[in-house]
């Protein structure tokens, strides 16, 4: 039997992103999203995370996507006050490792400070599995006793994984309902899987604002109306 966490990240992005997300939730198969603390759904995934106590819900820890918590973060933003763009982050590599502990370790806070339960944390783009942020990720998990999402097919070296097998191909042209069908095929029996998905609706902020959108939707309804296939339990 293989044990299934399908996770939405991205919740608090956006409200048309939180109201997808729960949908995704309460008429289909996602049991898990990663919240987004800095951005404008922050509030309102808080609000509906708990009106939703059977969802677990992570930390998505962000440094590529609207504005930090933090005003004292410059290695991280731009000339705006926003978080630099990813091609930009990841060609120059010149953060401030300890600033950005410091803005990971206030998103964190606020998302404790909700009253939400924290289940686990991964991060926006990936930041996580970022060699130099290693130790910053290593303190994290051991400071607030969370599990975190694998590397790809590691395990982030020196904390607990959040599950055995992490699959993150549920996207764009390979988001298909026939996906979960051979997940038989592709992980040991007995394993805890999760499935990264991006579900949603679209407002202005998600078509203004990120780049995959309309995709978002057809997730949304492959979540929502696929069957489990009976080999497949979620956990």
């Amino acid at each position: 039997m293989i044990k299934l966490i399908v996770n939405a990240d991205d919740f608090g992005y956006s409200r048309a992103i939180n109201f997808g997300v729960i949908d995704a939730h309460k008429y289909g198969i996602l049991n898990s999203a990663t919240l987004m603390t800095n951005m404008p759904g922050a509030e309102h995934a808080f609000e509906l995370a708990k009106d939703n106590p059977n969802l677990q819900v992570g930390i998505h820890l962000v440094l590529t996507c609207g504005r930090p918590l933090l005003s004292d973060v410059p290695s991280l933003v731009d000339e705006k006050g926003n978080f630099r763009r990813l091609n930009d982050f990841l060609e120059n590599r010149d953060f401030n490792v300890e600033e950005v502990e410091r803005e990971w370790n206030a998103q964190i806070e606020k998302f404790l400070a909700s009253g939400v339960k924290l289940t686990h944390f991964d991060s926006h783009h990936h930041a996580h599995t970022l060699p130099e942020l290693l130790p910053v990720v290593q303190r994290l998990s051991a400071k607030y006793d969370l599990p975190v999402r694998r590397a790809a097919e590691q395990a982030v070296e020196g904390v607990p994984a959040f599950s055995d097998v992490f699959l993150f191909d549920f996207y764009g042209e390979t988001a298909t309902p026939e996906y979960f069908d051979g997940l038989a095929s592709r992980v040991p029996d007995g394993s805890v899987v999760e499935i990264m998905t991006h579900p949603g609706y679209l407002d202005s902020e998600v078509l203004r604002g990120s780049s995959y959108n309309t995709d978002r939707v057809k997730e949304l309804e492959i979540l929502t109306t696929v069957k489990l296939p009976n080999n497949i339990v979620l956990v």
